[in-house]
């Protein structure tokens, strides 16, 4: 075989390989006009190394943030060095549907690329070539992953029945707040409710009729708070606001508020209709308090003398 036949054959599998590659290949000139535009670009994009010869790339692709990619792209031509671009800085250069069917959950292809320079015998930069790897199956696990661990992190926080923040993550909301209030002089109060006579919505209805109601004291909860405010599931039928940066005064009305609002609430259980009240108790923090346990005291105290007083009232601590 002959050295022109070698070298024929060379260029043969090198070109087979560039179009075959499973990875986009692009070079631009210093224009950002396309010169080279391998297989993978052509099945992804639909498009034909002669449709795109020449063309400007930004006319062909308008998803592309022009100003961003000569951002990329500058630094490449003037220093020679290398950029590279990742998907979780951003998605894509090329948005190209995805089709593979073990990541089929993803509506397009996630990429990282590599740009790099390419000169002239004078060693000028002339081109830019631009690598493209599919990564799809890798975002979507890490983004599948994230948020499974996020609804994971979510439910340890949450109370199933209510939806409200269990005990334990409340009281360390609390705890932050407690110390928050020894550093600073600002005024915050804690508000304990409980569902009057509960136990005998139990054994009058079921517990099942019990989780309804505590359903409804908690949707109640939540129509009344503010942005705020820190609300939890105390216990069995009893929950605690934590009411940022409000005095005991203004505790008060929206304590009230809540209380008339549970008053009022048609509560509908099978073919039967239950009232229930709330007896509410408050307490603001003053700094006497050394711990955050005294706090809880305090208003605890107060929802008892509701409680003693003849339930369905708001009592301050004081």
């Amino acid at each position: 075989m002959s050295q022109a036949q070698v070298d024929v054959s060379e260029v043969h599998w090198l070109m087979d390989m560039f179009q075959t590659v499973d990875v986009g290949l692009v070079v631009l000139n210093c224009d950002y006009r396309i010169q080279v535009w391998n297989g993978f670009m052509e099945n992804h994009s639909g498009l034909t190394p002669r449709q795109v010869r020449d063309r400007y790339l930004f006319d062909l692709f308008s998803e592309i943030d022009e100003d961003w990619l000569r951002r990329k792209c500058d630094p490449v031509i003037l220093l020679k060095n290398r950029a590279f671009t990742i998907w979780e800085q951003r998605p894509y250069i090329f948005k190209f549907r995805n089709y593979r069917p073990i990541t089929s959950t993803a509506e397009y292809m996630y990429q990282n690329s590599t740009i790099f320079p390419l000169s002239d015998t004078r060693g000028k930069v002339t081109h830019l070539c631009f690598i493209i790897y599919d990564v799809t199956d890798v975002a979507v696990s890490r983004i599948e992953l994230e948020s499974m661990n996020g609804r994971l992190s979510q439910l340890t926080k949450i109370d199933f029945l209510t939806q409200l923040y269990n005990r334990g993550y409340w009281e360390e909301s609390l705890i932050q707040e407690f110390n928050r209030l020894q550093r600073y002089k600002h005024r915050s109060t804690l508000l304990m409710c409980d569902i009057d006579h509960f136990k005998r919505v139990n054994d009058t209805y079921g517990h099942a009729a019990g989780d309804v109601v505590i359903q409804a004291i908690a949707d109640a909860v939540r129509k009344t708070l503010r942005s705020t405010d820190i609300a939890g599931r105390y216990g069995g039928e009893e929950y605690a606001i934590l009411l940022v940066d409000t005095t005991l005064e203004q505790a008060a009305v929206l304590a009230e508020r809540l209380r008339l609002l549970v008053e009022s609430l048609p509560i509908n259980y099978q073919e039967h209709k239950i009232n229930v009240s709330l007896s509410i108790g408050l307490a603001e923090y003053t700094p006497d308090m050394t711990e955050h346990r005294q706090w809880i005291e305090a208003s605890d105290k107060a929802l008892y003398q509701s409680k003693a007083g003849g339930r369905n009232q708001v009592t301050n601590y004081r």
